[in-house]
């Protein structure tokens, strides 16, 4: 089919519909921890959740002392053993992924999540917020609505119509007040969004803050110290040059052992391989286990993802599907050898690819909890600070999101609500690059283009809002001392000639170029060298090579030395002898003989610093890759304005100059050339456009510059394009198998739906013909058979003398099943007919599964064009649709079949 790119897995779920779906609800509540005997896998920790309290059945119980069954969930242990999962984000989970056991003494399972025990739910309590909003949707709200829902697993997507028509009922039913209190309670739910947006905000510029100058300090440690205060760091101490306060390390220990020139060097490759082995350490912690049993690549941001072996096909005609669960044997650590259990870290990477796929819908128990923002924050110093080639500006992305997915828990409007929280996730994310790069129209821009799947035009005010507060806040606190909120500010005050039009396409040619070769090149390592065993195995082992190589080779030159975001200032700022920001690196050349050996010099950075850069790229600490491809691309680009330099002073007397050559030095900048470059070396790695143009005009402030820059970034896009289709992050996504529809490139459809539809199967329906009671047993094995299809959130249509009547979705009919005390022998009502209950307790009935039924599934008929299928799931976010055969149901379709 076209547009499927991934190998079947744990279903390609709606390749990216929606937002976090509750995925980040972690880290919260601890859970029991499990006898000493039991074995222990590592999964991201469930949400904090209570389940609602199981409802007696009328029929007795026959399920104490009962050991697994066919009830013990496919994802959970095998029936073989009790396998208890234990979270790096927490305490040790349940047996399986959000699904609970149905043997005795079982853990509970977290997947209907309550708030009952947060603070925030305690504040908002307290001002009424909850019991107010809530209060009457119950008995507004159709029964598929039901107010204690059904969250949303681990690995599974969300479901947006769900949530946008719970939401309606929940505002119908708060303006259904009209006496004061009301009127103020309406008030207070629309000021929710403003209030979040700009707490977190707030929130974000202070964690940037304390990021920049905590890792400014540390950095400095690798060189010395200063004598006035350990916290002070080299510019701080001695802000005109070399001072006495400032002792380097060869100083302190007297050139012991090997002179004061080499004892530096050996210091700083300790220092680097030190600071960088504490950050993966912290990293290490956050590690999560996939184990084998589920069908899904290696979710692993080392682009070295592996397939799982033995796959089998997602919907065999015979329904005789191999379960993804293997054996484990009590003891034993692992699966069958050939198929190891998966990992992955969430606060390792820069994380945008995860956020992107995270806002799209998909769910990553963890990513976004409260340990990921605490490690992330505390590893993004010490990894920067080592001095290896990667920056912290793509990490604020999922430190800022990270803020708002744990503020969204102050307010139930956002806490119960994955669609209104997505909302607060996409401002969250842009205010990420606000504070990074000091440009709040760039982050706004950066959440439209790069990471927001649906960005309506409330959103995009909201999100303008979060930037300018970030913003704001970033330039109360200084963090640079420049009472500036950019991380460096370039001025041009000569504006650029005609005859440079084509060296700055020249530019973007070779940044596109740079970027696209660099994922190229990205990709080849993973699956060479980071497929070695011992690398793949033990990730604190390439952490540590990969900083002794950074010390070994990048000590000696002086641009690969400087911290990336200072080395791009000087390679981007003009020549000027009042800028004291600048370092003496020799970039200002006034003659046609002092430009060789400034150019020998760029050319030899820019091997170094781009072989750093890829081999950087992907360990295992919190680590980020904008501003390292925006410092190789300066390089070049350096390199080559100071070409154009030779040129036009070794032949001033060429007309096409015009006065240029007459003046100091020439008109040429090579800073601009730089920093053309750098863009388009961004543009080809990211292939952000927009955002970029517009982040290296408030970069610049000058709008001059602001056509040379958009026409180097327009060439550098196709070229990029051209030679790799893929961006960093759609290669991170496309590696590591997340399921994730790309809205921005939509396949071409030549077929119809009919094409696509798999026969109906007695085994995928629930017939009601007879009688709209099913025994229990027979719910269990169609939900069973599910499971072993990897679709973990499909559904059951239900089916009436061949027509379609309803759909239960797949996770509201285990929890159903679940609550049930005597399963085998228990009939449940599956449509609505006069109550057949003779209790008159007034509880409800467990057996009544009438309220988890949606009435009203979507439905297309056979014959509709692909076009329409695949709009109906960008559009509206489905997981499935019905298929119509001239009004009869003709079967189901979900998003994993493109």
């Amino acid at each position: 089919m076209t547009g499927r790119r991934h190998a079947p897995r744990l279903r390609e779920t709606r390749d990216g519909f929606g937002a976090d779906r509750n995925n980040n609800n972690s880290n919260e509540n601890e859970e029991t921890q499990p006898s000493q005997s039991s074995q222990y896998l590592s999964l991201p920790s469930s949400p904090t959740s209570f389940r609602r309290p199981r409802i007696m059945s009328r029929r007795p119980s026959n399920s104490e002392g009962t050991g697994p069954d066919e009830r013990s969930p496919l994802l959970g242990a095998p029936r073989t053993s009790r396998i208890r999962i234990a979270s790096a984000h927490g305490s040790p989970r349940v047996p399986h992924l959000s699904r609970n056991q149905s043997y005795a003494d079982s853990v509970k399972s977290h997947r209907h999540h309550s708030r009952a025990n947060s603070w925030g739910s305690r504040l908002i309590q307290a001002l009424g917020d909850r019991q107010e909003s809530y209060g009457g949707i119950a008995d507004s709200k159709s029964s598929l609505y039901p107010d204690d829902r059904v969250w949303y697993d681990q690995f599974t997507s969300t479901d947006w119509v769900h949530d946008s028509i719970a939401d309606a009922y929940r505002v119908k039913a708060l303006r259904q007040r009209k006496d004061f209190w009301g009127r103020v309670y309406v008030l207070f739910d629309g000021a929710q969004g403003w209030i979040l947006s700009a707490l977190v905000g707030f929130i974000v510029a202070v964690l940037a803050y304390a990021v920049n100058v905590s890792e400014a300090t540390v950095f400095d440690f690798k060189d010395g110290y200063c004598q006035r205060g350990w916290l002070i760091n080299e510019k701080r101490c001695c802000p005109h040059g070399k001072c006495t306060d400032w002792r380097d390390w060869g100083e302190v220990l007297n050139g012991f052992p090997f002179g004061q020139k080499y004892t530096e060097w050996v210091v700083y490759i300790i220092m680097v391989i030190t600071l960088a082995s504490l950050s993966c350490l912290m990293t290490l912690t956050t590690k999560t286990v996939v184990p084998s049993a589920y069908r899904l690549t290696t979710l692993d941001e080392n682009l070295a993802a592996e397939n799982a072996a033995h796959m089998g096909d997602h919907d065999n005609d015979d329904g005789t599907n191999i379960s993804p669960r293997h054996s484990y044997v009590e003891g034993q650590g692992s699966s069958s050898s050939e198929n190891a259990p998966m990992i992955y870290y969430s606060a390792a990477g820069s994380g945008v690819a995860e956020v992107r796929v995270i806002l799209s819908g998909f769910v990553l128990h963890g990513f976004l909890g409260l340990k990921t923002l605490l490690i992330k924050t505390l590893g993004l110093i010490l990894s920067v600070a080592s001095g290896l080639s990667l920056g912290k500006e793509g990490p604020y992305v999922h430190i800022a999101t990270c803020v708002g997915n744990i503020a969204c828990r102050l307010f139930s409007k956002y806490d119960r609500n994955d669609a209104k929280r997505r909302e607060v996730l996409s401002a969250a994310a842009a205010a990420g690059v606000a504070v990074a790069f000091g440009a709040p129209l760039g982050g706004v821009l950066f959440g439209l283009e790069e990471v927001a799947y649906f960005f309506p035009a409330k959103t995009l005010f909201r999100t303008f809002f979060c930037c300018i507060t970030a913003a704001l806040t970033l330039k109360f606190l200084n963090p640079y001392g420049t009472h500036k909120i950019v991380m460096f500010q370039v001025r041009y005050l000569v504006d650029w000639e005609y005859f440079e039009i084509g060296s700055f396409i020249l530019v973007g040619v070779l940044g596109g170029a740079a970027g696209a070769l660099f994922i190229k090149a990205s990709r080849r390592w993973a699956k060479t060298f980071r497929r070695i065993p011992v690398i793949k195995s033990y990730p604190l082992l390439e952490v540590v090579l990969v900083a002794f190589v950074t010390g070994l080779i990048g000590y000696w030159n002086v641009f690969t030395k400087l911290p990336v975001a200072k080395l791009l200032y000087n390679l981007a700022a003009p020549c000027d002898d009042r800028d004291n920001n600048l370092e003496n690196l020799g970039l200002c050349p006034e003659g046609v003989d002092q430009i060789p050996p400034v150019l020998w010099n760029l050319l030899t950075a820019f091997l170094i610093k781009g072989f750093l850069t890829i081999i950087t790229f992907g360990i295992k600490v919190p680590a980020g890759i904008y501003v390292p491809s925006m410092v190789v691309g300066g390089l070049m680009g350096r390199s080559i304005g100071h070409v154009v330099q030779w040129v036009v002073m070794a032949t001033p007397d060429w007309a096409v100059w015009g006065t240029c050559s007459a003046t100091r030095a020439t008109c040429i900048q090579p800073g601009v050339y730089g920093l053309i470059a750098a863009g388009s070396t961004m543009c080809g790695v990211t292939r952000l456009s927009v955002t970029l143009a517009v982040i290296l005009f408030e970069l610049t402030g000058s709008l001059d510059y602001v056509l040379p820059f958009s026409l180097a970034i327009l060439v550098a896009k196709w070229v990029a394009d051209a030679i790799e289709p893929l961006s960093i992050y759609d290669l991170l996504t496309e590696m590591n198998s997340y399921p994730f529809l790309n809205n921005k490139h939509k396949p071409i459809f030549t077929s119809e739906l009919a094409d696509i539809v798999p026969r109906v199967r007695k085994e995928r329906i629930i017939d009601i013909s007879t009688s709209p009671v099913v025994p229990a047993m027979s719910l269990r094995t169609k939900l069973e058979l599910l499971h072993r299809a990897g679709e973990l959130d499909g559904g059951l249509p239900i089916i009436r003398h061949g027509i379609l009547v309803g759909l239960i979705p797949a996770p509201d009919l285990e929890y159903a099943l679940d609550n049930l005390q005597d399963e085998g022998s228990s009939l449940c009502l599956m449509a609505s007919v006069p109550t057949i209950d003779d209790s008159d307790d007034g509880s409800p009935d467990p057996t009544d599964f009438t309220p988890y039924i949606d009435p009203a599934p979507v439905a297309l008929d056979i014959r509709s064009p692909m076009d329409l299928v695949y709009e109906c799931f960008v559009k509206l976010g489905l997981r499935y649709i019905c298929i119509l055969r001239d009004g009869k149901y003709a079967g189901m379709v979900s998003c994993f079949s493109f």
